[in-house]
């Protein structure tokens, strides 16, 4: 059996350990090319071969992809700055840091009297756009300062491949991840934007490593992110974009270099309006949703517009527009705790649960996805 055939062999407990699943490497004919899968309890193992692992992307020279490539601005990206809907200024906000960041560095600002990382870190719960909001940004600069960079690339670090190697050299696979970057941006004329998902994988805080609660190779990585970063500090023509859910897991000195720590929380009444909107509107264009007989170009009202017109004396109960643009901030009222991500979805799920969805009328589908909102709502607390 394989297992007597392999279970003499000296194994190594690799660094990754998650839920109940334990992984080891061991040695075969001088080369570390075979892993053990073993899941279970810890007195009741079950153990499988496999000379490759875990399925993961290779790149065209077999090896594991460290990042994702694109060449801005993508067509991928096209209308993705317009659909994030968040609080006011937020989207302003980094947009000004990005030329603030980009005009010191033009000017030949000392960055010894005065410093800045060009290093964003935007954090909140899941489902909140946060990576959307990087790679929208990345393509909006790209347009921006096209005149200045006529090249632009994203990288977006694949921070799951660089632990699915073996133990002790994740901090060496950073290090030359990064040194690929550093080609990228000697290019003086190239902007490179660096988008790091869940930093907190690499930056994980080194207290509790030293604790015990983390595999040690982590201080090497989070040394080799800290050390790599601080040689990009004197690239002009880098940028990097940072996400987070669990902020309080990221090492202090990653969160001090940051310039920019944005929260992105949960969308309000009014930006859960406005995607709710731009999803009916969509609906509308493709008739997928029927419109109006009196109303075939109906453009329904923002969110500022609408509060004009329910707080305007002359305005009258039962008017067709007027009763849908009541329902839908009902439905927005309805979402409330939902995320931008729950909410995009939430009209796709409330057609799929229609008896007759066929030419369905722009108020039936309304109470439909109120319906549909308030049992997404239950199951989210359940």
């Amino acid at each position: 059996m394989l297992m007597d055939r392999f279970q003499c062999l000296p194994m190594i407990p690799f660094l990754h350990k998650t839920y109940k699943e334990y992984v080891f490497v061991t040695r075969m004919n001088g080369q570390r090319n075979m892993r053990f899968f073993c899941f279970g309890r810890s007195n009741q193992l079950y153990m499988s071969f496999s000379e490759e692992g875990p399925c993961e992307e290779l790149s065209g020279d077999g090896q594991l992809s460290t990042f994702n490539e694109w060449i801005l601005p993508a067509k991928e990206f096209d209308g993705m700055w317009e659909s994030l809907i968040y609080e006011s200024g937020l989207k302003k906000r980094l947009l000004r840091y990005a030329a603030s960041a980009l005009l010191f560095t033009e000017k030949g600002v000392n960055p010894f009297l005065v410093s800045w990382n060009r290093i964003v870190l935007l954090y909140g719960p899941p489902g909140t756009g946060k990576t959307s909001l990087c790679k929208a940004l990345a393509q909006k600069l790209s347009i921006r300062f096209n005149s200045r960079y006529p090249q632009c690339q994203l990288v977006e670090v694949n921070a799951h491949s660089l632990f699915s190697k073996w133990f002790s050299e994740s901090g060496k696979l950073v290090a030359k991840l990064f040194q690929k970057i550093q080609e990228m941006v000697e290019e003086e004329n190239n902007l490179v934007f660096v988008l790091i998902d869940e930093v907190e994988s690499l930056a994980a805080a080194r207290k509790a490593a030293l604790s015990g609660s983390e595999p040690s190779d982590s201080i090497r990585v989070v040394n080799a992110l800290l050390t790599q970063l601080d040689k990009l500090k004197c690239s002009p023509n880098v940028i990097i974009l940072t996400t987070s859910n669990i902020t309080a897991a990221i090492d202090i000195a990653f969160v001090d270099r940051a310039d920019i720590k944005a929260y992105v929380g949960p969308p309000t009444l009014e930006a859960r309006y406005e995607i709710l909107r731009s999803c009916l509107q969509e609906l509308i264009r493709t008739g997928i949703i029927s419109n109006f007989q009196d109303f075939d170009n109906l453009v329904l009202p923002n969110y500022s517009t609408l509060k004009e017109k329910l707080n305007a004396a002359d305005i009258q109960e039962g008017q067709a527009p007027v009763d849908l643009y009541k329902q839908l901030l009902e439905a927005a009222q309805a979402c409330e705790g939902l995320s931008g991500r729950s909410l995009r979805k939430l009209p796709f799920l409330a057609h799929a649960a229609l008896s007759n969805p066929c030419g369905c009328h722009a108020n039936k589908f309304l109470s439909a996805m109120i319906d549909t909102a308030t049992r997404e709502r239950s199951e989210l607390l359940d």
